[in-house]
């Protein structure tokens, strides 16, 4: 006798879920468990990478069990749970409720870190709004401050540079684009904020030669009257490269500008004579 699978397909639909619903009920927190079984079921779920389920099963341990010894290692894998499913503004909240609950914990110094990575991991490309590099670099030399000699110390400083050249390079980026549409005098600003705000970076010894170049086109715009205290202010600014950057990669292209403005000032002096 043949038998056709068509004939036992709807049996096999039906039967399918209801066998996986059972399997994974088994997984999931129930009504009647106990704080200690509830944490196994949620700390089982995240060994498997099941985060946002984790996520809620953590939740669910809290509620029932804060102001347990299980609660403290609730908190900090519901914390790491959002963090592994990218949920990093929620995680950064987490991770701050560990440290300010349990602030004696072996693990406060990782879930500080951890908080700031938070907001590492959401600093976005240079171009975007920088809110949370900001908070980031707060967080961040905060804990080199209260842990400068534990081993992550030094990788969040390492961190600190790479966020400070990105707030660099969207300075210096504005200043390009107030170049390119002309507006000489906005440009020659925002090099400065760059300079001023961020010397230690690549981006400060770019931006004073750029000004230099700057303050030579704003004096060419400029009335026969203001020409020379602009040109002159290009001046100020080669001589502020030479001291702050006297082996500059730039040092030879400063030079050229630096000709550039006693050029300048002689041609004006000569027609005003």
């Amino acid at each position: 006798m043949t038998y056709s699978i068509k004939r036992y397909l709807p049996l096999v639909l039906i039967l399918v879920p209801i066998l996986f619903s059972a399997c994974s009920s088994k997984r999931h927190i129930r009504p009647g468990d106990s704080l200690e079984v509830a944490y196994e079921k949620a700390q089982r779920l995240y060994e498997r990478g099941r985060y946002t389920d984790a996520s809620r099963a953590f939740e669910t341990v809290l509620s029932i069990g804060r102001g347990t010894e299980i609660a403290q290692d609730a908190q900090y894998l519901l914390a790491e749970s959002y963090f592994k499913n990218r949920d990093f503004l929620i995680a950064a909240s987490e991770y701050r409720r560990y440290y300010t609950n349990y602030p004696r914990s072996d693990r406060r110094v990782d879930a500080e870190f951890n908080e700031a990575m938070c907001y590492y991991r959401l600093s976005p490309r240079y171009k975007l709004d920088q809110t949370d590099t900001y908070r980031a670099i707060e967080l961040m030399q905060l804990f080199v401050g209260r842990y400068p000699n534990t081993p992550r110390a030094q990788e969040a400083a390492t961190m600190i540079d790479s966020m400070r050249d990105k707030l660099a390079q969207k300075e210096f980026s504005a200043a390009e684009l107030y170049m390119r549409i002309r507006a000489f005098e906005a440009a020659a600003v925002y090099y400065d904020l760059t300079i001023d705000a961020f010397p230690e970076t690549v981006w400060a010894e770019k931006a004073l030669a750029n000004q230099v170049f700057a303050y030579i086109k704003f004096a060419e715009v400029s009335v026969p009257s203001r020409m020379v205290e602009r040109y002159e202010l290009a001046i100020a600014s080669y001589q502020k490269y030479l001291q702050l950057f006297p082996n500059g990669p730039n040092r030879s292209t400063v030079e050229q500008y630096y000709d550039m403005a006693r050029d300048g000032i002689r041609s004006v002096q000569a027609a005003m004579n």
